[in-house]
């Protein structure tokens, strides 16, 4: 019996202020066969407006635009359409824009002179319920952190850290762990004691920066 295969079309929309670079992605896009560019928009206040009134699964964003920042307006997408996902494309390559935008909810940031076949590949795994990065930051993103600090972490808060770089919930690093949440929170205060850091923010930017990944295949 003949099955099926056809993969189900990502709906993208495309948010950059500069017309000529839309149009190549979106002739890049197009073709692949699973993909359909169904919005554009030239700045973060429009984008917001569209992912209103149009169906999307995924948002390409850039960063620098003339009305604001694209991470500002990722941050609004993520609170008002959770169900969007949202991949950087920018041509910062600096770890503290990345932390931004994975703090703002991005679910992966890739790099604007990055190959063609890595957007692609970006797309499918966050579609697919991963999180990517060009693989120039991602062997940024796995220099160890320093010995003394990277040596007083158990083998298990290294985990949390990774899952906490990725952007994970207490209760999605639970799930995918097999431990209690109330277990996770309590791994969560124990690296934070030993590195010595006080707030939220800055334990994510220290598991962004620092936290183990395996570069993208």
């Amino acid at each position: 019996m003949h099955t099926d295969t056809i993969q189900p079309s990502v709906r993208i929309m495309l948010v950059d202020d500069h017309p000529l670079v839309r149009d190549g992605l979106r002739a890049r896009l197009e073709a692949v066969p699973h993909f359909d560019v169904v919005a554009e928009a030239d700045s973060g206040a429009d984008a917001l407006v569209l992912a209103g009134s149009t169906p999307v699964d995924l948002v390409l964003m850039d960063i620098t635009m003339r009305d604001g920042s694209g991470i500002d307006a990722t941050a609004c997408l993520s609170e008002r359409h959770p169900d969007i996902a949202i991949l950087i494309l920018s041509m910062h390559d600096k770890l503290e824009y990345v932390t931004q935008a994975m703090q703002a909810g991005a679910r992966g940031y890739v790099l604007k002179d990055a190959p063609g076949k890595d957007i692609v590949l970006a797309i499918d795994t966050v579609m697919a319920g991963g999180i990517y990065y060009s693989a120039a930051l991602a062997r940024q993103l796995a220099r160890p952190a320093a010995a003394a600090q990277d040596n007083q972490l158990t083998s298990r808060e290294q985990e949390v850290l990774r899952h906490i770089a990725n952007g994970e919930s207490n209760k999605q690093i639970a799930r995918a762990l097999d431990l209690s949440v109330r277990t996770v929170e309590t791994h969560r205060l124990n690296i934070k004691r030993k590195l010595g850091i006080e707030g939220q923010a800055e334990l994510i930017k220290y598991a962004v920066q620092h936290a183990h990944f395996d570069a993208p295949r």
